[in-house]
C-alpha cells in the first residue's frame, strides 16, 4: 500500500517542476506558429524535389533557435551568450544547423546546385527566427554575430507585439493582440508572398 505522504511529496515536486518549465516557456518572442509560416512561404518559392519534405524540416529549423529556453535552467541568464536570443539566434547557429540538415537528411545529394539551394533555404529559414525577433517590441535584443560577438540588436522599427509561448496566454486579451499583430505583420505578408510566387510562375 502506497504511502500518501510520500505520494503527496512527489505531486508537490512535479508541480513546482512543472511551474519551472511554464515559466520558462512564458519567454516573449513572436509564437512558433508564425515563425513556421515564414519558413513555409519561404519553402513554396523553392523549386526541388520532394518539397514537402523540405518545407517541413524548415519549418522545425525555424522554430528550433527557442530551445534556448532550456539555458534558464542550467542558470545562464537571458544577457548570456548561451541565454535567450543568445548564440541559436546567430546566423552562425543557422549555418551551423543548415549543414547539420543537410549531412543528416540529405547525405546522398551530391555537391552541386541542388544541394546549395537546399542548404541556403534551411539557412534562411532559421535565419528568418532571430530576424523576427529582432522586429518584436519586447525582451532583449538578438545576439546575430555570436559567438564573435554578443551585442544584442532590434531593428528601429519594432511592430510585432512579443508572444509568450505557453499557450494558455492565447486566450486572454492580450493573446487576442498578439495574434492580431502576427497576423498583420507575418502571416498576411507570408501569405501575399506566396500569392505574389504563384503568380509569377503562371506567367
Amino acid at each position: 500500500m502506497s504511502d500518501p505522504t510520500l505520494s503527496l511529496h512527489y505531486t508537490s515536486a512535479l508541480i513546482r517542476i512543472a511551474g519551472n518549465h511554464l515559466s520558462i516557456l512564458s519567454s516573449p518572442m513572436p509564437s512558433a506558429f508564425s515563425h513556421a509560416a515564414s519558413a513555409i512561404a519561404l519553402g513554396y518559392s523553392f523549386t526541388t524535389r520532394e518539397k514537402v519534405k523540405m518545407i517541413i524540416i524548415g519549418s522545425l529549423c525555424s522554430v528550433l533557435p527557442d530551445a534556448d529556453v532550456l539555458s534558464f535552467q542550467f542558470g545562464f541568464p537571458y544577457e548570456s551568450m548561451w541565454g535567450h536570443r543568445g548564440i541559436t539566434h546567430s546566423f552562425f547557429f543557422a549555418a551551423a544547423l543548415a549543414i547539420f540538415v543537410m549531412l543528416i537528411f540529405y547525405r546522398k545529394t551530391p555537391l552541386g546546385s541542388q544541394w546549395r539551394m537546399l542548404f541556403l533555404y534551411f539557412f534562411l529559414a532559421t535565419s528568418l527566427h532571430p530576424l523576427l525577433d529582432a522586429f518584436t517590441n519586447g525582451g532583449l535584443g538578438v545576439a546575430f554575430f555570436a559567438p564573435f560577438n554578443n551585442e544584442r540588436y532590434f531593428f528601429p522599427w519594432r511592430p510585432i507585439k512579443v508572444s509568450p509561448l505557453s499557450a494558455s496566454a492565447f486566450f486572454t486579451s492580450r493573446g487576442i493582440q498578439i495574434i492580431k499583430s502576427e497576423f498583420v505583420w507575418i502571416w498576411f505578408p507570408s501569405i501575399i508572398f506566396m500569392i505574389a510566387v504563384f503568380i509569377k510562375r503562371k506567367k
